[in-house]
């Protein structure tokens, strides 16, 4: 490679081996993996839908929206001029624009608009690359997208809200739903003492006339400027779920009070709230007691994008890295020329495969449920737990990696690694922290055997074809054979181990040879590692590096 970067003319020295600016990019054409998983997981019509939107998210004007949204985090007003409650967030005018960008094009409601044909496989890669341009403000395009499960429980619930969660349409003015043109929907679980332990919910809602009055605290509060949020509330009948709108039937501001916003370690450009209900004003949703499986299906939901977003974000990573290191050059030649190098970003863009296969296939099985697929219903049970793990536990190190790509300067804010780093812990927190899906994976198989025997079909499909992954999973099946304490003792190495498994076999049918054979040795034989760049030392690296693309 040549050394083709500009070069500056600086007081003391010439500013010469550093990458060229970035240009416009084509994030959806330029992705050789995501672009063979539309063809085989999703009909035609997605990959065409999605076109615009990767040019779209690949542009320097969106990369630079990314950067003011976490440059000028959101404000908490709680009072205005007069002293009159407002209980508002103020968010900078990039947020909005990425939010118009999300909502105008539907990919909040693609998953219902085509249930079944597609929708949710267009949902997940719209989330896809949504990320790669800010993952803070997917988190409202998340739960509003996730909302319509639970408003399916209350026929006179999804009646009045649903048409505003359906438009496609982006609306943040503060005012009561009937005078919007598209709603966006946000969620209250955990509180104080109980965390994901939801069932130890103290917030009280009492019957008030027709609605219901609610009297607590929520310790998160993600979004907190949406137009109604799920929570849960005890009853008398038990715990149970509440659509709680930001302003009454009457017209007036609910009773939520804002205490205040959390200073996170990443995800600046999303706010999430401490907040009070002071009486809220609420409708009940679902059957009452029931609060937990009504709000289920929202949450199986969420998993899913908390699995899809650090996908799109090793993606991010990755391509950083790859411009870089083509560019940049040490000891006579380009870094990305260097056989350590080489190893390194190979096996970063083996991940990235993985990844995207397993994510499209989980979407895949939420389209095949939505049809009365009775195998692809058993997946969908099980395979957000799977991959929502998993990819989390695989991002935070996948960033430290591309940053070492990139050196010193990978380091600073004006790369998007630095933000990408404090990112990656987030999604694995959200929605259930590892712990919580690993046993979620083991209630599934307790529950749900039909579940398993689905997953070892996908597994069993693909048996014979590579000797280390014969032989993991030979190892599964003596460790689903364990007695059940002895399983939860090693709850992360199974869902680990069934993660990856299901990960090869995809990759085996699916991709090149050269991919599907490095990743089970690299994975899943003997001289597999936990550190990025370990793989054997006959690995086609040249055939890897080439689907990273431009």
């Amino acid at each position: 490679m040549n050394d083709s970067s500009p070069r500056t003319r600086m007081a003391t020295h010439e500013v010469l081996n550093q990458p060229a600016p970035r240009g416009d990019r084509d994030l959806l054409a330029g992705d050789l993996p995501l672009r063979e998983a539309l063809a085989r997981e999703a009909p035609p019509w997605v990959a065409e839908r999605l076109a615009p939107l990767g040019r779209e998210t690949g542009s320097n004007r969106v990369a630079a929206l990314g950067e003011e949204a976490n440059r000028h985090p959101p404000e908490l007003r709680l009072f205005d001029r007069h002293g009159r409650r407002l209980d508002e967030v103020r968010y900078h005018p990039a947020y909005h624009e990425l939010m118009t960008m999300a909502m105008a094009g539907g990919w909040h409601a693609v998953a219902w608009q085509e249930e079944g044909r597609g929708g949710h496989q267009a949902h997940v890669a719209a989330l896809y690359l949504l990320t790669q341009a800010e993952p803070g403000f997917c988190c409202p395009v998340t739960m509003t997208h996730a909302a319509m499960p639970v408003l399916r429980h209350s026929p006179e619930v999804e009646a009045a809200w649903a048409p505003g969660l359906l438009a496609n349409a982006y609306d943040p003015r503060p005012l009561p739903a009937a005078h919007k043109r598209g709603l966006t929907f946000g969620m209250a679980m955990t509180e104080k003492q109980g965390g994901s332990d939801v069932r130890s919910n103290s917030t009280r809602a009492e019957p008030d006339g027709d609605g219901w009055r609610l009297t607590g605290h929520k310790w998160f509060c993600s979004a907190p400027m949406s137009d109604a949020f799920f929570t849960l509330a005890q009853t008398n009948d038990g715990l149970s779920c509440f659509l709680v709108p930001r302003f009454t039937p009457d017209g007036e501001r609910n009773a939520i009070e804002l205490q205040r916003l959390k200073e996170k370690c990443g995800n600046r450009a999303n706010a999430s709230a401490e907040i009070e209900y002071r009486g809220a004003w609420a409708t009940p949703v679902g059957e009452p007691g029931r609060g937990v499986a009504t709000i289920i299906g929202m949450v199986q939901q969420t998993r899913l994008d908390a699995a899809t977003a650090p996908v799109g974000m090793m993606r991010q990573a990755l391509a950083e890295a790859w411009q870089h290191t083509r560019q940049r050059h040490a000891f006579g030649k380009a870094l990305a020329e260097q056989p350590l190098m080489r190893s390194v970003l190979a096996d970063l863009a083996l991940e990235v495969e993985a990844g995207v296969a397993l994510a499209m296939r989980t979407a895949r099985a939420f389209d095949g449920a939505a049809q009365g697929d009775e195998h692809e219903t058993a997946l969908a049970r099980l395979l957000p737990s799977l991959a929502k793990y998993w990819h989390n536990k695989r991002g935070p190190g996948f960033m430290a990696e591309a940053m070492e790509c990139l050196g010193g300067i990978g380091y600073v804010e004006e790369a998007p690694l630095a933000r990408l780093y404090r990112e990656a812990p987030v999604n694995s927190i959200w929605e259930g922290s590892g712990n919580v899906m690993c046993l979620d994976v083991l209630r599934v198989l307790a529950r749900h055997p039909e579940s398993i025997e689905a997953l070892r079909a996908e597994l069993v499909a693909t048996r014979g074809q590579q000797p280390d992954f014969d032989l993991a999973l030979a190892g599964l099946e003596r460790e689903l054979a364990l007695h059940s304490d002895a399983v939860e003792a090693r709850a992360r190495w199974l869902s680990q181990r069934l993660a990856q498994c299901l990960q090869a076999s995809l990759l085996l049918r699916l991709a090149p040879n050269e991919v599907a054979e490095t990743f089970c040795r690299s994975r899943l034989g003997r001289e597999a590692s936990p550190a990025y760049g370990v793989l054997p030392a006959d690995a086609p690296l040249a055939a890897i590096l080439a689907r990273i693309g431009d």
